[in-house]
């Protein structure tokens, strides 16, 4: 059974940090990308960062640049995306997702997490 579950949101102030984990199962991790997708109340959802689990590549939205990190523990079979000087615009749920290729078709969803940013 596949399985993605994503962990680490919370409560925190704008300014801060947070380190949400998406850990994995049930698929060959290395032959696929996970990306990390957002959804916040009243607005669509959104392509947050993606990382290619066979080459390495990595993807951001404009909106995350120079602020979020993803990573990737391939004997954990875990994805991590480290989010800095969170924005009360960053307050969301946050999916992972599996796919074959970045910015293709995404064919495993997990349960979300939530973050919250205080302003």
């Amino acid at each position: 059974e596949v399985q993605l579950q994503a962990s680490g949101g919370g409560l925190v102030q704008a300014g801060g940090y947070l380190r949400i984990s998406c850990l994995t199962s049930g698929f060959t991790f290395e032959d696929y990308g996970i990306g990390w997708f957002r959804e916040a109340p009243g607005k669509e959802r959104e392509g947050v960062s993606c990382i290619s689990l066979s080459d390495g590549n990595i993807g951001y939205a404009d909106s995350v640049k120079g602020r979020f990190t993803i990573s990737r523990e391939n004997f954990k079979s875990t994805v991590y995306l480290q989010m800095n000087n969170l924005r009360f615009e960053d307050t969301a749920v946050y999916y992972c997702s599996a796919t074959r290729i970045c910015g293709g078709e995404y064919e495993y969803w997990g349960r979300g997490t939530q973050v919250t940013v205080s302003s």
